[in-house]
């Protein structure tokens, strides 16, 4: 699994930080899937070299523009790209009305290529996956913020492996009918009797799993669902001194709110992001240093903690090991 971040900033753009934006692929292929399309999300794809015409799906966690205003803008240039397969729009009330208004106004009269819009709060409020196809599936999660918010959590489907001996208790001979169970596909033997893929295969390999959460001030609510996770990337938007001072109102998490639920919930990962405009690179008068929000994380959290940064690429293996990889910009 290869995970990059095209925006790390919380609200609005910095400097050296898009909005928010993650995009995820699998498998060495160029097939890939995105998760919210703040503002600037497409430069951001240029510079990664994202094709659009790969684009499997998109997951917006909730309607606020940092996370959703660069969707039309996207889905135009995909359609004057000459895209013609069908796009999912997984995301919660509000987007497809959001979407289609942007474009009938826009003058974009006709898509090339049809688009498919799911309800993310409908399957979360429903324990339905909300996204699937031959390399993952997709289920959502209920957050807590202003407006409807989401996380989505993505789990790969590894290609399956025949366990011979169950084949062979089974009896089916080898030849065809093998290749054709591997596939997913189940098959009749000469006795009539039918074996199913789940009866010989297995996968090749325990699924890796990422979680991607919206904007939340109640990370706990994370904890059951981040049961064998390997990566939980949320957002941290301020330390706890300065959550003090401005209030709760506007429903974000701390770096220490987002470790302890990690810890409780053992995720051996865990990816910060989302931050404040206040916290920067380098010390100024005005700004605070953003390994503070590290600092803060790891009184509570003993796993790795990657400090998110835009056009960041890093890859996470079969065998469990994340590594970063050079990045593309």
């Amino acid at each position: 699994m290869k995970f990059t971040f095209l925006g790390t900033s919380a609200g609005v753009p910095t400097r050296n930080r898009n909005v928010s934006g993650f995009a995820l692929s699998l498998r060495e292929n160029r097939s890939w899937y995105l998760v919210d399309c703040g503002e600037g999300t497409q430069h951001q794809l240029l510079r990664c070299h994202y094709s659009l015409a790969k684009l499997q799906a998109i997951f917006i966690t909730h309607v606020h523009g940092d996370h959703c205003y660069g969707l039309p803008g996207l889905l135009a240039s995909a359609n004057m790209s000459g895209r013609k397969e069908p796009l999912t729009i997984c995301a919660p009330d509000g987007i497809e009305q959001f979407v289609s208004a942007a474009l009938k106004y826009t003058d974009v009269s006709t898509l090339r290529y049809p688009l498919h819009f799911v309800r993310s709060d409908n399957c979360a409020a429903q324990s339905m996956k909300v996204f699937s196809d031959h390399r993952l599936k997709v289920t959502a999660h209920t957050l807590s913020h202003r407006v409807p918010s989401f996380a989505y959590r993505f789990e790969e489907i590894p290609p399956n492996a025949l366990n011979q001996s169950a084949l062979r208790a089974k009896g089916v001979p080898r030849g065809p009918l093998w290749g054709e169970l591997q596939h997913g596909n189940s098959v009749r033997l000469d006795n009539g009797k039918v074996v199913n893929p789940e009866d010989v295969c297995e996968a090749s390999w325990k699924p890796r799993a990422i979680m991607v959460g919206g904007d939340n001030d109640k990370p706990e609510l994370l904890v059951s669902a981040l049961k064998n996770t390997d990566l939980l990337v949320h957002e941290s938007t301020f330390t706890e001194d300065v959550l003090a001072r401005i209030g709760t109102q506007y429903m974000h998490s701390t770096a220490a709110q987002v470790a302890k639920a990690a810890a409780q919930a053992r995720v051996p990962f865990l990816a910060l992001t989302h931050f404040s405009q206040r916290y920067r690179d380098k010390l100024s008068a005005d700004t605070r240093h953003i390994d503070e929000l590290r600092q803060e994380a790891a009184c509570y959290y003993s796993g790795e903690i990657l400090m998110a940064r835009d056009c960041d690429q890093y890859t996470l293996t079969k065998d469990r090991k994340l590594a970063k990889l050079p990045s593309e910009c």
